[in-house]
Formats: C-alpha cells, sequence, structure tokens
C-alpha cells in the first residue's frame, strides 16, 4: 500500500532526541507534565473543589451534584467538537508546544478564578461555573497535544512503559498537591474564618502556580515536532481537509474505530467516578473537605501504583488486555462502592452507623468505602494509561495528533453523557444513589464494545 503523502511521516517532522542523559530528561520532562496538571484533577475535580462546591459554595449537596454534572457536560461538547480539528491543523503545522503553551495561559487564568468562591456571593456561580468550564477545556485541550508527543518520542515497545510513568508520576503529584492542601492552617486573613472553606477556594491559585512551575521542563527540554512552514490559514485548510478524508474513510479504520467507541463509552464512566466519587462520599457520610483529602491521599498512592505497574503490564501482555483488566476492576468497586450506605455493606449487611461527631473513618462502612475507592485507584490509572499508550499503538504513522484529536474527541463526545444522566437522575429521585448507578451502564457497556478490537497498528490510506 503506498502512503498518501499528506499522511506520511517526513523527516521534518520527526524531532531529533537526544542521546544519553539528554534524551533521559526529555522523555522524563513530557512526563512531568502529567504532574503538573494532575492536581486540577485530584484536587479540583474529585476530591476538594467538587465537594466544597456542592456542599459549601451552592450549599445543598444534591443540587450542586446536578449543577456541577452540567458544568463538566457543557465542556465535554466542547472538547468533543473542536479536539479531532485542533488535532489535524497540529498535524500540519508541525509543533506541539505552542498549543500546549496557549491552552496552558487559559486554564491557569481560569482555575485562579475559583479562588473568588465565596459562598453566599450574589451572581457569583455562574462565573464559576464559567471558569470551571473553560479550566476544563483548557486541561483537555493541552493533554491531546501532549499525549500526540508520545508516539515520537520512544520506540514503539517502550511505549506502554513511559504512558504509565507519566500516568503514575501524575498521581504522585496529585498526592503532593493534596498533602499540602491538607496541612494548610487556618488562614481567616484570607476572607473565611473556616480552614475548609479557604482549602476548597485555595486549591484554584494553587493548581495554576503548580501547572506553571512544572510544566516548564517540558517546553525546555523535550523536543517538538519540527515546523512545517505552514501558517494558521494554511494549516487550518489542510487540517481540515485531512479530518474530512479521515472521517470520510471512517470504514478503512474500522479497528481504531471500534476502540475509540468502546474507550468512549468505559471512559465516561470511568471520568464519573473520579468527577462525582468524592461529591457522593461527601453526602453519604457528610465528611468536610479535610477528611475527603485524607481519602483522596488514599486513593492516590493506590493510582499511582496502579499506573506504574499496568505501565509494565502493557509492554508485558498488551495495552488491550491491560484495559480489559482495569475496566473489569472499575466495575466491581463501583458495584462494591454503591453497596454501602452510613448502616450497611454489600446491600444486606448491617453495621453499626458513624457515631454523630466521630472521628473520620471510624464506622466500618467507611472503611468499606474506603477499601472499594482504593480499588478505584488499583485500576483507575492503567485504565487510562494504558488507553493512551493503546491509542499510540493504533494510530497510522505521521497522524498522531489528528488521531488523539479522535482520542480526544472519544472521551468527550458523549462525555456530557454520565454527568447529565447523573445529575437528571439525582434530580428526578432526589437521591444520590440513584444517580450513581448509572456509571455501572457505562463501564460494563464499553468493556464490551472493546473485546473485539485488534492492538495493531492501522495504515494511512493510499
Amino acid at each position: 500500500m503506498t502512503e498518501n503523502p499528506i499522511h506520511a511521516p517526513s523527516p521534518e517532522l520527526v524531532p531529533q532526541m537526544a542521546s544519553g542523559g539528554g534524551r533521559r530528561l526529555g522523555l522524563f520532562s513530557w512526563a512531568l507534565f502529567d504532574w503538573a496538571n494532575q492536581p486540577y484533577f485530584t484536587l479540583i475535580t474529585t476530591f476538594i473543589f467538587a465537594p466544597y462546591f456542592a456542599a459549601e459554595f451552592i450549599g445543598d449537596p444534591v443540587r450542586g451534584q446536578a449543577l456541577w454534572g452540567y458544568t463538566l457536560a457543557a465542556a465535554g461538547v466542547v472538547v468533543a467538537l473542536f479536539s479531532p480539528i485542533l488535532g489535524a491543523i497540529a498535524d500540519v503545522s508541525g509543533p506541539r508546544k505552542p498549543w500546549i503553551a496557549a491552552f496552558g495561559v487559559l486554564f491557569v487564568v481560569s482555575c485562579s478564578y475559583l479562588y473568588t468562591a465565596v459562598p453566599g456571593a450574589p451572581g457569583s456561580a455562574l462565573w464559576i461555573a464559567i471558569a470551571l468550564g473553560l479550566a476544563a477545556i483548557a486541561a483537555e485541550f493541552a493533554i491531546v497535544f501532549n499525549n500526540a508527543m508520545l508516539p515520537s518520542l520512544v520506540p514503539e515497545h517502550q511505549i506502554g512503559r513511559l504512558s504509565g510513568f507519566g500516568w503514575g508520576l501524575g498521581y504522585l503529584g496529585g498526592l503532593v498537591a493534596l498533602l499540602v492542601i491538607i496541612g494548610l492552617p487556618d488562614a481567616p486573613f484570607l476572607g473565611l474564618q473556616s480552614a475548609q472553606a479557604e482549602a476548597g477556594r485555595l486549591v484554584g491559585p494553587l493548581t495554576a502556580i503548580w501547572f506553571l512551575i512544572f510544566a516548564l521542563p517540558l517546553f525546555l527540554f523535550t523536543p517538538d515536532q519540527r515546523a512545517t512552514g505552514h501558517n494558521l490559514g494554511s494549516a487550518l485548510r489542510e487540517g481540515m481537509a485531512r479530518l474530512g478524508g479521515t472521517l470520510s474513510h471512517v470504514r478503512n479504520y474500522r479497528n481504531v474505530g471500534l476502540f475509540l467507541i468502546a474507550r468512549m463509552t468505559y471512559q465516561d464512566g470511568l471520568a464519573a467516578v473520579f468527577s462525582f466519587g468524592g461529591i457522593y462520599a461527601a453526602g453519604l457520610f457528610g465528611w468536610d473537605v479535610m477528611t475527603l483529602g485524607l481519602f483522596g491521599v488514599t486513593l492516590v498512592i493506590f493510582s499511582a501504583m496502579g499506573a506504574f505497574v499496568g505501565g509494565w503490564a502493557d509492554d508485558w501482555f498488551g495495552a488491550r488486555p491491560t484495559v480489559l483488566v482495569s475496566v473489569a476492576g472499575l466495575l466491581f468497586a463501583t458495584v462494591g462502592a454503591l453497596s454501602i450506605t452510613p448502616d450497611t455493606i454489600l446491600f444486606v449487611i448491617a453495621v453499626p452507623p458513624p457515631e454523630p461527631d466521630a472521628a473520620p473513618f471510624s464506622s466500618m462502612a467507611e472503611w468499606a468505602y474506603i477499601c472499594f475507592g482504593s480499588m478505584f485507584g488499583i485500576f483507575g490509572g492503567p485504565a487510562q494509561a494504558a488507553s493512551r499508550s493503546l491509542m499510540a499503538r493504533l494510530a497510522p504513522r505521521g497522524m498522531a495528533a489528528e488521531f488523539f484529536g479522535l482520542f480526544a474527541l472519544s472521551g468527550k463526545a458523549t462525555s456530557f453523557l454520565a454527568p447529565l444522566a447523573i445529575g437528571v437522575t439525582t434530580g428526578l429521585f432526589n437521591d444520590q444513589r440513584s444517580g450513581m448507578l448509572v456509571i455501572l451502564f457505562f463501564l460494563a457497556l464499553g468493556f464490551l464494545l472493546l473485546l473485539p478490537v485488534r492492538e495493531e497498528r492501522a495504515e494511512p490510506l493510499g
């Protein structure tokens, strides 16, 4: 099969990696980008700001969970629509770093604005929701271009290791950021008397500063694709033409398409687990921000362990088997977590409820939730890292950014469905648990859709 000259990789597009220590520094700096952006997912969308947004800023866990779902759904629609377009343009123009820098600026500004989320401030809910949506969009777009660098940095048999190392490093970054937040002292001079509320607000600027510091090595040491000479206008025209050609010949990429549909489905469930797990726990046990932070530390430790081990399993056994095992584990953990109430575990086993004003994690139900939550970490890390490496192994050569744009599309095309379904179901039944049951459908369907996928690279159209 002859290669389409538009799709074939040309020498000027291939970054030149240094040898020895310089090469290792470039690879480490690429992986460090996961460390740089992970506090957004750990602190803002999962353990600290999300529960703070629902329980304290909005003041009603049920209404807050619904509003959070609607906000993430709107951001997901934007990411789904524009990720493939931006990826195709980047493949034509060459460099990825300028795109990462542009979205990084938007990310930093949006996260910093979250400090203004003072409970009871008139009209602030709308502006905080807008900032949250822009931060989510910027984070996802930056990740598209960082992921697109992966296939050109290492040989194919090492992709799983580098992807898993990056994901594990990211979880460790989230852990350190969590420990910083948990250790914050009372700071009434910042505008609130409650250290819990301060922590909820401070995660925004902390995440922004963290990103500014730790994303810098990527720009300094990791090689980028060389510029092709296309200006933005010509890159836009040619990129759109390429994307249109890819989509019009999608039947020729049937195996990749099957993977993207499967990933689209199980990723919705996985993202919902991490986005709503903290909100659900706060409503279930009444955990405050600091208790949720301690819970998050446990999950992040297990997530990092899972990502590191999953990276090696990826290269030894394949990315597809690693993803399948991980999604099955997430299904089991979700069923277990939803089997728990303050006085019940595994649906039918009665246990003493938490005592009023008792120390955190003092009841059997809370410990059972921690155990199943740890399983979210163990399997969530490999599911995401191995999905990234599987895309890198399946994408046609010379089309990495375009296909990682489609990869982002698969993560966001229906990403609004799970939050929307959770928000609607929670509001309809006025019950958090009923809303969380939606997650099981997405994980189970994604697992079944992944079964027929083959782990083999697609060929560019000739």
